[in-house]
């Protein structure tokens, strides 16, 4: 009698290094903002929170151009993202401004640490399905950039924040409450990055890094500030008529004057 041996391939376990070491980098940036906040370093703080930024945009990239993507890496960046956007920019601006306001300072922190947990918790489930165009609710990265920002100048200018606990507060509040919001803002994902574009437009960008460069703390608060106030501004111009619906609650696609890209004329 004749044994066969059949070889069968059993899929092979583990983790793809390269994109979670990118995600475990920017868990770290975030982590390492919460330290330096505490430490009353608060421009160390800021700017971890925008490297974790630079990391988060790079994880989901090269997961898809090395074509290691998986559940695990989605999960994964899920959770550094609601440390580096969620729980960083909160205290962050706890230590730096709200700490001496008693309940007002650490439930202002709270909101938008929730806020951010929410809108991570909606985008997930809305993946493959909400329209790539828009975002649906100021971006977390986003929302803890203009927290961010905000910390960075205040700190640059040796501004003490605990005498500007209110307005802080309040600004830190209205960031949260903008990542639960149905305000839709542009997520530039229809830019044609790999296309020509005139020399014009190189020397632009190249201006536009000499601007940053010289003021980084300044720039980065106008653009983020700015855009974080450009979802209303965006959705009331989109609608047929503004609805309790299209500021919070159910999201209705109908309502706006959305183009169908797929019918080229």
């Amino acid at each position: 009698m004749n044994n066969k041996k059949t070889n069968t391939s059993t899929p092979s376990k583990g983790i793809y290094l390269l994109p979670n070491l990118l995600t475990t980098a920017g868990l770290f940036s975030g982590f390492f903002a919460i330290v330096s906040s505490m430490n009353g370093h608060f421009i160390s703080a800021a700017v971890a929170i925008f490297i974790a930024m630079i990391f988060d945009g790079l994880d989901g990239r090269v997961a898809r151009m090395t074509n290691t993507q998986s559940e695990f890496g989605a999960e994964y960046d899920s959770m550094a993202d609601m440390v580096s956007f969620g729980i960083a920019p909160g205290l962050v601006a706890y230590n730096w401004a709200l700490s001496s306001y008693g309940k007002f300072g650490w439930l202002a922190a709270f909101v938008f640490v929730a806020c951010a947990a929410l809108r991570l918790a909606r985008f997930n489930t809305q993946v493959g399905i909400a329209d790539a165009r828009f975002f649906q609710g100021l971006a977390s990265p986003a929302a803890a950039a203009v927290i961010a920002s905000l910390v960075w100048v205040g700190a640059e200018y040796q501004i003490n924040g605990q005498d500007y606990g209110i307005v802080v507060g309040i600004i830190t509040m209205l960031a949260g409450l903008l990542m639960v919001s149905n305000f839709r803002y542009n997520s530039f994902k229809e830019v044609d990055w790999k296309g020509k574009v005139n020399f014009f437009v190189v020397l632009l960008i190249v201006l536009a890094f000499v601007i940053i460069a010289s003021s980084p703390e300044n720039v980065l608060l106008i653009v983020f500030g700015f855009y974080a106030c450009s979802g209303p501004f965006t959705t009331i111009r989109s609608v047929n008529k503004l609805k309790l619906e299209d500021v919070v609650g159910d999201d209705k696609d109908e309502d706006f004057n959305t183009v169908d890209n797929s019918k080229d004329k």
